[in-house]
């Protein structure tokens, strides 16, 4: 059993306060007094009402960190290992600042330096990790299905930080915590997601996550980056850009992953640029208070106009700065059932 958030530290002021499954806080619907699993594995596992006991929880871990209050006991005693098989900056900096800043002891395996190199598979690296005793193990990999592969074999509490172009459960959650914060919801407002549709694993935590809490999603690429039968998500997609901004309350940009393009998809990036770019004439058929985000690392020029990313609209940084509160509040509900 996961318990709630508990006055552990004062900063956490107790439970955080009751949310509606629609993502809006302060509804009278009750949220679930735990997450069912032991791990995090995806957002297509989680309930509408899971999703918004994290987004809460989050809300109380912003004020950790801050000028008054630094860090937390909430995990003193619990070790966390980091082990990324992909280059990362964000995502794995920011678990690193979550996890200190509730007073883990922490362990960052650099796999460049390590016996992967030497030909070690991952189930023996998961399994002389697990000879260790962690009690979580967040890992990035390039294997779709990575992080449940060690979740089968590992007493550890096993959190996907991204496994090949399946899931980046954490990505959507901050995500959906940078809206609720703009928005204050999430159901009824229009999500346009655009570029490259096909190799992305934010994509597909954002589109499970944004259908569970009612939100209209449209998605636009070239329709060789459009993946076959995304319908079934419950979404519109058109490779018209410009009626996927239409009207958008959020526009969303994703990164054109060529190191995961075999073959062409479109004839250049100046191309690509010019016909699915964000730039500030593209951007002004969204509505007036729209917020425009991107999960990073962006390319300047290709997705998004250097004017727009560090425009008015832009809350690409918030983005990141959220990024570990959400973290921390995943950790701190996943260690609940450690006890």
């Amino acid at each position: 059993m996961i318990e709630t958030p508990s006055p552990q530290a004062s900063a956490l002021q107790g439970t955080p306060s009751p949310a509606s499954a629609s993502g809006q806080p302060g509804q009278a619907a009750a949220p679930p007094v735990a997450l069912r699993a032991r791990h995090l594995l995806g957002i297509e596992s989680l309930s509408p009402e899971e999703i918004v006991l994290i987004l809460d929880t989050a809300e109380a871990m912003k004020e950790v960190g801050s000028r008054t209050v630094k860090k937390v006991p909430a995990l003193r005693g619990r070790t966390v290992v980091n082990l990324f098989f992909e280059p990362s900056t964000r995502t794995r900096t920011s678990f690193e600042i979550a996890e200190k800043r509730l007073s883990a002891d922490t362990l960052s395996i650099a796999v460049a330096t390590s016996s992967v190199t030497k030909g070690e598979t991952l189930v023996d690296t998961a399994l002389n990790l697990e000879a260790m005793s962690p009690d979580m193990i967040v890992m990035r990999h390039a294997s779709s299905g990575a992080a449940h592969l060690l979740a089968q074999i590992c007493r550890a509490r096993i959190i996907n930080a991204g496994d090949g172009m399946h899931e980046h459960p954490t990505q959507a959650l901050l995500d959906a915590f940078t809206i609720r914060q703009h928005k204050k919801r999430i159901a009824g407002l229009k999500v346009a997601i655009i570029g490259d549709l096909l190799h992305s694993r934010v994509l597909r935590s954002n589109l499970h996550l944004l259908g569970k809490l009612g939100a209209n999603v449209w998605v636009s690429a070239p329709r060789t980056l459009i993946p076959p039968g995304i319908e079934r998500f419950g979404v519109t997609a058109t490779t018209r850009v410009e009626d996927a901004i239409a009207d958008a309350d959020v526009v969303m940009m994703l990164r054109i992953q060529m190191e995961r393009m075999q073959g062409h998809f479109f004839p250049s990036l100046r191309e690509y640029f010019t016909l699915y770019g964000l730039t500030k004439e593209r951007l002004a058929l969204a509505r007036p208070d729209a917020i425009v985000m991107h999960p990073g690392p962006m390319n300047r020029g290709v997705e998004i106009a250097s004017d727009v990313a560090d425009g008015p609209a832009s809350v690409i940084l918030e983005q990141v700065s959220n990024g570990v509160a959400v973290r921390m509040a995943v950790l701190y509900l996943l260690a609940g059932g450690l006890d």
